[in-house]
């Protein structure tokens, strides 16, 4: 879900925190307090602060801070003109100082914005200051090609943005080419980044646009009819292609059939709203048993639709064609849920080798007092025509926070509760396991669940405690997983078992501390300089096929980072009360490295503004 756009039944659950949130160092729960199942289940068992603060040097773990290399400018549909600074380094919204990204910064107003009201599009372009929620992906025609893509932000106070991307043709070690993506500047926001090569190394950008304007208290309002743009739809599911050998910013395929490229639209406003859009592709030429697949660069696009009667999710698909087009969309086809008059959402597509396309879902189950999720999958092994499920892979899931200040002491929030990966070696049942990590908030804080289905969903694995931390009282969040083709699976997450740095320390310089001043969700002393439970890292763990672990944790940041600065708001241009860094960041195996792609406000020496930047990790998987 962007939380941008809220929907009404996200504001009313709440989180069910137990009377006690006592749990041993060694992850023994209290009889008298109800916790997920797998809270304290860690195979790996603990590891001490210092140990995990060590792995990043110990594991040779690499980072490269991308997005903050090159000036990106675009010009938004809708101007704001509100700053939050200088309290967690807030700027507002910056003229362009001279893009170098070569792509289009609308000097002029872009094609898409030929129709819009007096007022908009803004006057001039923008810098992108800050970039959260990403993705990545690698050319499966050239190991050393990788596409990450983000929000783009030009007013992280306003919540106002595009989707970037960012191209490294070296394995990451650089990132020469990037820009926002062309062709959707005519709407107020473009957000949900996912992308999917097919298998001719064309790739495939999924994107969520959509409208809506500011009142005269900064407030984002939604009013169709009187949308800044009526020459396009309110709002939209759609892509953008980016061809195989393409170079430059600018290189981008936006349209079909002489239009943009849509697969879905709405002009209905609020009571009919697509969201969470994700995409998969078919890159399987032929089955294991040596069958042609009929289905070979089939597109999915899933996306959920707000209808006024719950959320219901959809599927359409095309075939990616060698030029970079495709054939068109095919009608939507409604998945299996549990109850259709429930808001069902989070759809994550993943195929298998055989060509069997799965997804998770997320039901929130009414009668539960608003506290707890159902995870559920479906599976179709016929091009997504017909489908199999649902499946429960886990039920009463403590949800995390879908409204600000969900994790103490800070005023961010989270949105998808789950993860979902497939693996690519056959189990012993003759079929692919499927991976679910999902976070739960039972104890009052979070913690990351994994379990597997190894016969299609029709049983699932005892869960288990991914995160090692050795105090209970601290927040992991945010689980994301891929599988490496020696069905290697990593689990990456966000991380907050290290204190922020302490005062007069260089880190805590870097980290920008000084700039957090105001907090309304922290009674502690400001700026936060060794504050618990406060600052973030990203993590990573690795299993074998069959969940074993592969050591401990390791540490994919070299330095922890404040969440409080230039986080996107996005509520109103008032006092940050309900702030983001995203719902998901990207994960992805070349061989037996593990690349991740994640939010930092770390001045690394290109960051002096502590915006939010992506960096990009490497980790090989360590030996078994």
């Amino acid at each position: 879900m962007d939380v941008g756009k809220r929907h009404p039944f996200a504001l009313l659950i709440g989180i069910a925190i137990p009377v006690s949130l006592g749990l041993a160092p060694g992850f023994v729960s209290s009889a008298s307090v109800s916790f997920d199942p797998g809270i304290g289940n860690v195979p790996q068992g603990a590891q001490s602060d210092q140990v995990y603060s060590a792995s990043f040097t110990n594991n040779k773990v690499t980072n490269v801070f991308v997005t903050s290399r090159q000036v990106s400018c675009y010009r938004p549909e809708v101007p704001f003109v509100v700053s939050n600074g200088p309290n967690d380094g807030y700027t507002g919204e910056r003229s362009c100082p001279g893009a170098r990204t070569g792509e289009d910064i609308g000097s002029v107003p872009y094609p898409t914005q030929t129709g819009s009201q007096p007022g908009y599009p803004a006057t001039e372009p923008k810098l992108a200051t800050d970039h959260s929620e990403s993705d990545i992906r690698v050319d499966p025609t050239n190991p050393n090609h990788l596409i990450g893509s983000t929000k783009w932000f030009a007013s992280p106070e306003g919540y106002n943005h595009l989707v970037g991307f960012y191209e490294s043709f070296d394995g990451g070690k650089t990132w020469p080419t990037m820009g926002h993506v062309p062709g959707y500047e005519g709407f107020t926001d473009n957000t949900d980044p996912v992308g999917a090569f097919d298998a001719f190394g064309n790739y495939y950008q999924a994107l969520l646009p959509y409208q809506f304007f500011y009142d005269s208290t900064g407030h984002k309002k939604y009013e169709v009819g009187n949308e800044p743009n009526p020459a396009i739809p309110n709002e939209a599911v759609a892509v953008a292609v980016r061809p195989h050998g393409a170079s430059g910013s600018k290189a981008w395929i936006t349209t079909h059939n002489g239009q943009p490229d849509y697969v879905f639209t709405t002009n209905a406003g609020l009571g009919q709203e697509p969201d969470k859009e994700w995409i998969a592709i078919d890159r399987n030429q032929v089955r294991p048993d040596g069958s042609p697949n009929p289905n070979y660069n089939r597109i999915y696009m899933m996306y959920v639709n707000f209808n006024g009667h719950g959320s219901k999710p959809y599927v359409q698909t095309a075939v990616a064609l060698k030029d970079g087009s495709h054939t068109d969309w095919t009608p939507a086809v409604e998945l299996p849920t549990q109850n259709s008059n429930n808001n069902n959402t989070y759809l994550l597509p993943h195929i298998d080798p055989a060509g069997v396309v799965y997804t998770s879902l997320i039901n929130f189950v009414s009668g539960q007092s608003s506290c707890c999720v159902d995870v559920l999958m479906d599976y179709s092994t016929d091009g997504g025509r017909t489908w199999v499920g649902p499946s429960v892979a886990a039920s009463n899931v403590h949800v995390p926070p879908l409204t600000g200040a969900g994790y103490v002491n800070t005023t961010f929030e989270d949105g998808i509760e789950e993860t979902f990966a497939v693996g690519n070696q056959p189990a012993s049942t003759g079929h692919y396991p499927v991976y679910v990590a999902y976070e739960s908030k039972s104890t009052g804080f979070g913690n990351m669940l994994l379990t597997a289905s190894y016969d299609r969903g029709k049983s699932w694995s005892a869960p288990i405690q991914v995160n090692d931390n050795a105090a209970t009282n601290v927040d992991e969040f945010q689980p994301n997983l891929a599988v490496a083709p020696n069905g290697t699976v990593s689990v990456n997450f966000y991380d907050r078992r290290l204190a922020c740095p302490a005062a007069g320390t260089v880190d805590a310089t870097a980290a920008g501390l000084q700039l957090d001043q105001k907090n309304p969700s922290y009674s502690g002393a400001l700026p936060p300089y060794g504050a618990t439970d406060y600052c973030i890292n990203a993590s990573v763990q690795f299993y074998t096929a069959a969940l074993k672990p592969i050591g401990h944790n390791i540490r994919l940041t070299q330095h922890n980072w404040d969440p409080q600065l230039n986080s996107p708001n996005r509520s109103c241009a008032c006092v940050p009360t309900d702030t983001f860094l995203g719902d998901y960041f990207g994960n992805e195996f070349v061989g037996a490295i593990d690349y991740a792609t994640f939010v930092s406000t770390y001045d690394d020496g290109s960051n002096g503004q502590h915006y939010q930047q992506q960096v990009v990790a490497t980790i090989s998987t360590p030996k078994r």
